[in-house]
Order: C-alpha cells, then structure tokens, then sequence
C-alpha cells in the first residue's frame, strides 16, 4: 500500500529533496480507485458510528500550492459518506472582522463538533505563509506562530481531536500544466485568475514558507504527512487511506440503548 512520506519530530527534510511524482509500486488508476472505494466504504461505517459515538473528533487538514488538488482530494475521498458527519471550512482571505481577532480566532470557531469529520481546505497555516510571502505582518510576529500553533494544536488533541494533516506536493512543472489546463478548457477558466501568474512568480518564497511550516509544526501530537500530488489519482489514494486508518484508529462505538427497551412493540 503507498504511504505518505513523513519524518520524525525533530528531523528537517527539504522539499526538494522530495519527489512529487514516486514510484507508485505496481498501482494504477483502476487498483487506485478500486482501493479507493474500499476506504470509503469502510469510513462510511466508522463516520457513522462516530457521529453516534459523539466523543471524539477527525479533523483533515489540507494544504498545497494552487492546482495541488484540495478539492478534488475532498470530493474522492468523502463520496458515499453521509453529508451529515462532515464540516468543511475553506480558508481564504480573512474578513474585516476576522482581522480584528488574534490569527487564530476564525480556525478555532471552525473546529468540527463531536462525532463529526471535519475537513479544513487550507487551514492557520495560512498565517504562516501567505502573510510570510507577501509581508502582511512583521517577521517577529509570524515567527512566533510558529508555537501558537502547535500548542493549539496541542488543544485539540487534548480534547480529543485527533489531527491529520497533508501536504499536497505538486511539483512547478505539474502546476504549469493545470493552470494552462484551466485556460485552454472554458469550463474552467472561472477558476483561474491572473493573479495565479503572479503567485506563480513566488514559487521558491512559498516553498521555503512550507518548509519551515513543515518542519517547525511536525509534532508527535499533530505530524505532517506528504503527500506526493502529482498523480490525482494517487494524491487520492493515499489521503483515502490515511482518512480511513485515522477513523480506525478512533475505533468509534455505538453507545448503549435506553434500558427497558426488550419486548417493546410499536404499534
């Protein structure tokens, strides 16, 4: 079965050390998607006796360049599971009144309930690269959120979230071709934008602020796994199983019935 790349807490590794298009071991998009099914099969069930469960908390955290495929990764990997256990939060420019909170303040009110998965499409990592990028705020202060998030991070798993978080890694040769891809379709040229160009330009800037955001916030508590996203089918792959193994590890119960229910007939 592929797996992630990850590392120890602790280690450093460097992106571009780190193939965004591996071996894939003998698999291809049918095995893929057969493989696929299976794990949504599977964490259709445990999702429901999460949701029934309602002690515990999934929370998929996913980042990546543009094009590396969020949303496509969501789609693949929720089909077939009742809408009802998902909370899904798109991360984008924060508003005016998120601004006049601490940077955390709209993630932490986005947290999914208990019993329920929820699905963060880009996340607080965003104030350790964006605004690291285009300098929205001084270098003393996105350096210590750095800390902020993993002690929050810390939180939540004190609180029975369990976090498993993804680094999508497309290659710049890959997203050269899908964002010319999304031209040359015009059923999809409403999702590019020129500033996707510009952005672009900012390749290095912008892997140098995921990799410190790897290696600084890979805890034991909240690790990164990456996941190698030039291949979509096998992006899917890979984020379907660790979905699936995550839910397994809950190890969700029904909870007991009202006592005095033998016999009862309904008429």
């Amino acid at each position: 079965m592929p797996k992630p790349i990850t590392f120890d807490p602790g280690d450093k590794i460097k992106l571009e050390d780190v193939p965004a298009r591996p071996d894939v071991g003998g698999w291809d998009k049918k095995s893929a998607a057969e493989r696929i099914e299976h794990n949504t099969e599977q964490s259709r069930e445990l999702a429901y006796r999460l949701y029934a469960e309602n002690k515990q908390t999934l929370l998929l955290v996913l980042q990546g360049m543009d094009t590396a495929g969020k949303d496509g990764t969501i789609r693949t990997v929720t089909t077939g599971i009742n809408p009802q256990s998902f909370q899904i939060a798109p991360f984008k420019q924060p508003s005016a009144e998120e601004l006049d909170h601490d940077f955390l303040w709209r993630v932490h009110k986005a947290v999914p309930r208990r019993g329920n998965i929820g699905i963060f499409n880009r996340s607080h990592y965003e104030d350790v690269l964006v605004v690291r990028v285009h300098n929205l705020v001084p270098e003393s202060e996105w350096r210590r959120r750095y800390d902020r998030i993993n002690e929050f991070e810390k939180l939540l798993t004190e609180g029975h979230v369990k976090i498993v978080k993804c680094f999508l890694h497309v290659s710049k040769e890959e997203q050269r071709e899908r964002l010319q891809a999304r031209l040359d379709n015009p059923d999809k040229r409403w999702k590019f934008s020129k500033g996707d160009l510009a952005e672009r330009k900012l390749w290095g800037d912008y892997q140098a602020a995921y990799e410190d955001a790897l290696n600084k916030c890979n805890t034991e508590h909240a690790p990164w796994h990456i996941i190698p996203s030039d291949r979509k089918w096998f992006r899917n792959l890979i984020v379907s199983e660790l979905l699936k193994d995550a839910l397994e590890r809950l190890d969700p119960q029904f909870p007991p019935s009202e006592e005095g229910l033998d016999g009862i007939v309904v008429e």
